[in-house]
């Protein structure tokens, strides 16, 4: 069987994997906090005609010769996550935050136990008091507790407002009126490579061996997170860039055609070869 074909099926299975990465982008254009795949293809092994050779260097005067070698199509080299900064959004609510330069919000479905990631800043206070998103995961603060305001789930208690500064620390006038700070702030944990995090859904990520482990600096402006801020009443929008995506989709589309010619062409070889014997 002709080598080309299996080249062309492989460039076929490929150009449809960067299409489904495309279309998930595409599909995501106004989801917060999202960010963007990217694929790259690779080329895969070959089959060696002919090695190479050096020079001869007894007197005959030949020189030396190139392999010969023939690619056997493309496979997938890697589908990469962009972490670069979303577009901002003004919302006016107070809770929905939005991290100014790297990290990730840090969230518990539990008590703890399980810690998820996201850039995702749609946030609100529950009856209880706690900072949750919108499926209702804890917002954990830089000591790995859940961010609480007390006396919220009792009227006569409630406090009278509430913000949420740059720096991530909260503050709040109590029934009394009195002002009161939380003990410690929003918490943010940075990745060495936060392309290694992996996506489960739900605009989160979980930390993987290829992530590592966050760093020990959890509260925005100190240590490695210097550069770090919260800016509250706003929310991060996805990264797509959709001139992009689609002049992607344009270069995929065309290279599916391409390898679908090299099937045909492949294939109207083959019945050229058929027909010889009639």
């Amino acid at each position: 069987m002709m080598r080309s074909l299996y080249s062309g099926v492989s460039g076929l299975r490929t150009h449809q994997t960067r299409m489904d990465v495309i279309g998930d982008n595409i599909a995501n254009v106004n989801t917060v906090g999202f960010k963007r795949s990217a694929v790259t293809f690779k080329d895969v092994f070959y089959q060696t005609l002919r090695g190479g050779s050096a020079g001869d260097s007894g007197g005959t005067g030949m020189g030396g010769t190139n392999p010969q070698q023939i690619g056997l199509g493309v496979t997938l080299g890697s589908i990469d996550v962009v972490h670069t900064q979303g577009a901002a959004a003004s919302t006016g609510n107070g809770t929905d935050l939005m991290i100014q330069g790297d990290g990730f919000f840090r969230v518990t479905p539990d008590d703890g136990t399980t810690i998820y990631y996201t850039r995702a800043g749609a946030f609100h206070f529950d009856s209880q008091g706690f900072l949750v998103n919108v499926d209702g995961m804890k917002v954990l603060d830089s000591a790995g507790s859940p961010v609480q305001i007390p006396g919220m789930n009792d009227p006569s208690t409630m406090p009278q407002s509430f913000s949420i500064d740059k720096l991530g620390v909260v503050h709040y006038v109590d029934n009394s009126g009195q002002a009161q700070t939380l003990s410690n702030p929003i918490s943010v944990a940075k990745f060495s490579n936060p392309a290694g995090l992996e996506k489960i859904g739900q605009s989160l990520y979980r930390e993987t061996a290829s992530s590592g482990a966050p760093g020990t600096d959890l509260s925005p402006g100190t240590g490695s997170l210097a550069n770090t801020t919260i800016i509250p009443s706003t929310l991060e929008m996805s990264n797509v860039d959709l001139a992009q995506e689609f002049t992607d989709m344009i270069i995929t589309e065309r290279g599916f055609q391409a390898n679908a010619r090299t099937i045909t062409t492949s294939d109207q070889l083959l019945q050229e070869l058929v027909n010889l014997k009639r």
